[in-house]
Parts: structure tokens; sequence; C-alpha cells
């Protein structure tokens, strides 16, 4: 039983549904219980047999959550139980007190009110239910740091799993014709930028919207050659719109709004910048490396673990708007570059981040799990 705050689209979600799907079916069955809900989301798993349930914690509180959980896991007798999130943790004393026999807790990154990891309250969390889990999951090498030398678990509790890209799904293409976007988006000689991910602060798309501003404001010709695409929804809709608006770019910016077409934006660009203040492995950063984008991120969480600096993209710091514009200004010099990053990207996705070796690495863990092997 995997247990998750929520099923819709994002990262951490996208891995558990690939997880379900490419797992050998006669070996593992499944169930996804969801602390609050889903969305269509959840159609994307192709197992018929598996119960998505819902808690709704947002509507009926905390405590008839658990509740529900002693009652589903007695019920269910689930052999493991994986949790994952912060949410996740409410799901360890139901499981330990109906005895499930395994529980494996997955670190997957940060939200926007704990950017860092060191909120006091999450990580007393983390501390008071470390007892309950038998194995960690950290999806980047930076995330087995935080654990080992900021919650105290013992490095030898932790296993190390990079999240894994489709690569058959997720491939160079073209731009489909009925994304919505206009002529000036499309005609030749544009460069075309953008990111991919909900509009919150952690992500922090203002500081690719300043950076786009700060190019077109220093070097005014560059405006017809310029355009800024962001795909997702959230709680900075209304600001980052503001910010354009401020800064007079309304005609070069796009606002998707909730897209499930993940791959066809991805081909609508030619470069991906990821600047969020902190990650886990970012899903969309695989994705976009996959799709044969250069890629310009942070250097944060497993960012430096994915993008290979001066071979497939580069890297600027959180928040550095006049290091990300020059690094703009350099793709939109140099096409050449450009391309050879691309490329480098998709051969990197290709050879170390297949959804195969993630796929194999979880049934390898649930295997020693569910055999007793702790270590």
């Amino acid at each position: 039983m995997h247990v998750i705050h929520h099923l819709v689209i994002g990262g951490m979600e996208n891995g558990l549904v690939n997880l379900i799907n490419h797992l050998p079916e006669h070996e593992f069955r499944h169930a996804v219980v969801c602390i609050d809900d889903h969305s269509s989301f959840a159609q994307r798993i192709q197992r018929k047999d598996v119960d998505v349930i819902d808690l709704r914690r947002h509507t009926v509180g905390v405590w008839p959550v658990r509740r529900e959980l002693l009652r589903l896991f007695r019920e269910r007798r689930p052999r493991i139980v994986h949790t994952r999130g912060p949410s996740g943790l409410d799901a360890l004393p139901p499981a330990t007190i109906a005895r499930v026999p395994r529980r494996i807790h997955g670190e997957h990154g940060w939200d926007s009110t704990n950017v860092d990891g060191r909120g006091w309250k999450p990580l007393w969390l983390r501390r008071l239910h470390s007892p309950l889990v038998n194995r960690y999951v950290a999806v980047s090498r930076d995330l087995q740091r935080y654990l080992v030398k900021t919650v105290g678990i013992a490095e030898h509790r932790i296993t190390t799993i990079g999240n894994g890209v489709d690569t058959e799904r997720f491939h160079p293409g073209e731009p489909p014709s009925d994304l919505g976007l206009s002529e000036g988006f499309l005609r030749s000689g544009v460069l075309r930028i953008g990111t991919v991910g909900r509009l919150q602060a952690v992500k922090d798309q203002a500081t690719l919207v300043a950076a786009a501003a700060a190019v077109v404001r220093e070097t005014p010709a560059l405006r017809e050659r310029l355009r800024v695409i962001l795909v997702g929804d959230g709680p900075l809709r209304r600001a980052l719109t503001e910010q354009v608006r401020s800064a007079g770019i309304d005609d070069i910016v796009f606002f998707t709004g909730a897209s499930d077409r993940v791959a066809d934006w991805l081909h609508a660009l030619d470069v991906f910048v990821l600047p969020s203040l902190n990650e886990g492995i970012s899903n969309t950063l695989l994705e976009a490396m996959a799709c044969g984008l250069p890629t310009l991120a942070t250097r944060v969480g497993g960012n430096a673990e994915l993008l290979d600096d001066g071979v497939s993209g580069r890297f600027f710091g959180p928040g550095q708007v006049q290091v990300l514009a020059g690094l703009v200004r350099q793709y939109l010099d140099d096409p050449a570059q450009r391309r050879q990053h691309g490329a480098a990207a998709r051969r990197r996705a290709e050879q170390h981040f297949s959804l195969r070796t993630m796929v194999s690495r979880y049934g390898e863990l649930y295997r020693q799990v569910a055999a007793g092997r702790s270590r």
C-alpha cells in the first residue's frame, strides 16, 4: 500500500504511477491511499486491479484519517506500507499498531513552507516517527545527507534511488499545432525558454520572469527573438501575471495554466529553465533532458546530480537574475552550443536515468524488505 498526500500532476506522483505500471504484475499487487484525494491523473495507472482510496483529510481532519488508515491496514493486511513525504508520516503509527510487517518511508524533496528542511515542526515529526520506519528511501544523495546529518537517521537504514524518466515517452520532437501559441512564438529565429511546475514560491518562476525582463530591457533588439512559456498553475499565478505586466513583457510571456501535456510543452521549448530554491530530484528536469533540451538550473538539492555543468547545460544560483539573464543571452548568441548541450542532455538521460533502472531498484528494495533484510 502506497500512502501519498494526493495523486495529482506532480513529480513524486508521476514516479509512483510509473513504478506501479512497470513492476512485474505477477509479483506485486498495489493499492494507493491518498491522505487527501486524487484527480484524473490517477487514470495513468494502467493496471485495473489497483484501488485508489481517498481519505480527504482537509475535510474530515487528521484523527478520522488515522482511524481509517488503521481500519484499512487491518482489513487489507499489506506486506509493505510505503509512505511518501510529510503527509505519509500520518500512516506510520496506524501501520505499526496494525502490525504491518514492513514500513518504508520515502523523502522526495521540499515544500514551499520548508525549502531547506530545517523547519522545527517537520524536523521534529521526522525524528518522532523514525523508530516506526524499517527502511528509508531518498531520491538523491542530497536528501540522504539531510536524513543522516539533520534528522539523525543511521546511514545503513537509507537506500538512495534516483528518479527515472521514460525516454520513449519523452524524446526530442516538434510541438503539435494545437497548443494555442501565437505566431510570435512559432516563427523562425525565436528562442523559446520556459519551465514546468506548480506556480509556488519554492519553484521561483519569478526569477525566470525577471531574467527575461532584464534581457529585453538591457538589449531591446532581443525582444523579437525571446519568448517565455510558463507551464503550470498555482497560488502565485496572479503575482506572476502582475510581475509580467509591470515589466512590460506581456507580449513575450505565455501562461499555459494547468496541463498534463508536459511532453508536448517541452517540445515547444528550445531551453528549459529550473529556477527552484530547492529540489529533491526534479522529474521535469529529467524529462527536459530526455527531450534533448539544454537546461539552465539552480545548483540546489539533487540538481547537481542530474545536470553536467558546461556539457548538458549550465548552473546559476537561486535568485541570481543577472546570471540567468547572461546564460540566456549566451544561448541566444550561440545556437551551436545550445544544440550540443541538448544532445548531451539526451544521452545523459538515456545512459544514467532510465525508468528501467529505477523500477529495477525499487523491485529489489521491496524484495529485500519483504524478506526481512533491513540493510
